[in-house]
């Protein structure tokens, strides 16, 4: 959504230091746009252009793929993980303890190799496939979140290296399905897929959920409705149709591969339009049996032996039914060369209605050697916001500044009923970032790019940072894309 021992800072105190820094970047980066507009005039002449098909496309099918590799600082952070698929978590965190800095993967878009085909049928039917394996290219590993919760079991947040849950968890094929395509009839496509709330968050999000500078993006809690494992989900059938290149509607369906009950169904659905320069995407998403997972504390690491479950390979589990509501927009104002974006999200989280028992195994094989399926008592709700600005300076240059934020409802009970701070995680809380950053394209497929993100927590989502309640992340990188 997935701790320096000088001292502890509940946010306020910060607030004149957070100032500075955050001033001092903003300097460093609009020195690093104004440079980057002088190379794009520098380099429009000299710039060889792209082949007209330069694709690398074989009987039908081609390859395709993303490397992106950069360096970031984060003023308040924990040591950087090989698994978790961005390697740091780019905004605050109950670890954010220390100033890291070191080399970071999947900054500006995820590292991946992948192949897709499209095959004539008959008419206008087309048979089509895409799989694609997700990397951290910074460690050679493939991405895998779950297994950085693995690495920190036990460990303490002033002990713990970068970790959070994910959708990753070290699959060959993180996407991986096969479909008929008409651009009469749609597309229809089974398999491992990208949720439709993901789809609408990567193109209306103002970054494209690039995870360096979009809370969008570092968090797949959104993209997910409610549960960043379900961006991407098994055994899914996904439906999609255009009418007239204006209106468009899609569907998708999650098999639980059982017989009879709703646990571990998911429905999503999708109507929008464009027109004019403005694009406009409504959302519905029911998620039963929704899993959030968290590394395990000591005492559960000591109760492992008694129950027969490896450390190496357990974790422990909250359950949920998340239902989500979400409308994003993006208008384009022609012809000056500025794209506007906005979208809200409403997530609300109950208790399962069908239990999952403890030891069941999870995505990726992991066992959830201890399950919450009572979390819920009161529906929790998280309300999610954004806003941003891209502007083209010159054709190879864009420039995004951008605004994140959700609230999160009292959902406590008794004594813990109605409170607004930072005592219980279940008390009302609300968390923010702020963006700003450039990228520039030498070509089509080799681009440069740079800028930060600031965040910020309070009240009680703050519940349980004993270090820092802030973290800026000024990130530089390169990405090369076939």
């Amino acid at each position: 959504m997935s701790n320096q021992k000088q001292g502890i800072s509940n946010g306020p105190e910060l607030g004149q230091r957070a100032r500075r820094e955050l001033g001092s970047l903003q300097s460093i980066l609009l020195v690093t746009a104004l440079s980057a507009v002088g190379i794009a005039h520098a380099q429009t002449a000299t710039a060889p252009a792209p082949a007209a098909d330069d694709s690398l496309t074989w009987h039908g099918i081609t390859l395709y793929g993303t490397v992106d590799v950069g360096l970031q600082y984060e003023s308040h952070g924990a040591p950087f993980s090989d698994y978790y698929t961005p390697a740091s978590t780019n905004i605050v965190q109950r670890d954010s303890r220390e100033s890291i800095f070191g080399a970071t993967g999947s900054n500006f878009s995820q590292s991946k190799f992948g192949l897709r085909g499209l095959e004539p049928i008959a008419g206008d039917w087309s048979g089509m496939f895409a799989v694609e394996t997700w990397f951290n290219p910074q460690a050679g590993e493939l991405s895998n979140s779950l297994k950085s919760l693995i690495a920190n079991n036990g460990l303490t947040p002033g002990e713990q290296t970068t970790n959070n849950d994910g959708a990753s968890a070290g699959q060959v094929f993180q996407i991986a399905y096969v479909g008929v395509s008409s651009k009469t009839f749609g597309t229809l496509t089974f398999g491992r897929q990208q949720m439709l709330v993901a789809d609408g968050i990567n193109a209306l999000d103002p970054n494209l959920a690039a995870p360096a500078f979009s809370l969008l993006g570092a968090s797949g809690t959104y993209a997910g409705a409610g549960s960043t494992e379900d961006k991407r989900m098994d055994s899914t059938v996904k439906y999609r149709i255009s009418f007239a290149d204006t209106v468009h509607v899609a569907a998708l369906y999650k098999f639980n591969n059982s017989n009879g009950g709703a646990g571990g169904t998911a429905v999503q659905a999708n109507i929008g339009f464009q027109y004019a320069g403005l694009a406009v995407d409504g959302y519905y998403s029911q998620i039963n049996n929704a899993v959030s997972l968290t590394s395990l504390s000591a005492a559960q690491i000591a109760e492992l032996p008694n129950l027969g479950f490896s450390e190496s390979n357990s974790l422990s589990a909250t359950i949920s039914d998340n239902t989500a509501y979400a409308v994003m927009a993006a208008y384009k104002i022609a012809p000056v060369p500025v794209k506007l974006y906005a979208g809200y999200e409403h997530i609300q989280y109950a208790n399962p209605a069908t239990d999952v028992a403890a030891g069941a195994t999870g995505l990726g094989g992991y066992t959830l050697a201890f399950v919450n399926n009572a979390a819920y008592l009161n529906e929790k709700t998280l309300d999610v916001y954004w806003g941003g600005v891209r502007y083209t300076v010159v054709p190879k240059l864009d420039i995004v500044a951008s605004y994140y934020g959700y609230r999160q409802n009292a959902y406590g009970t008794g004594s813990e009923s109605g409170c607004s701070t930072n005592a219980h995680s279940v008390c009302s809380g609300s968390f923010e970032a702020y963006s700003l950053d450039a990228d520039y394209r030498f070509t089509r497929r080799f681009d440069v790019y740079a800028g930060f993100m600031y965040s910020s927590v309070s009240d009680g989502l703050a519940s349980g940072y004993l270090y820092f309640t802030t973290n800026i992340n000024p990130t530089i990188g390169a990405r090369y894309m076939f």
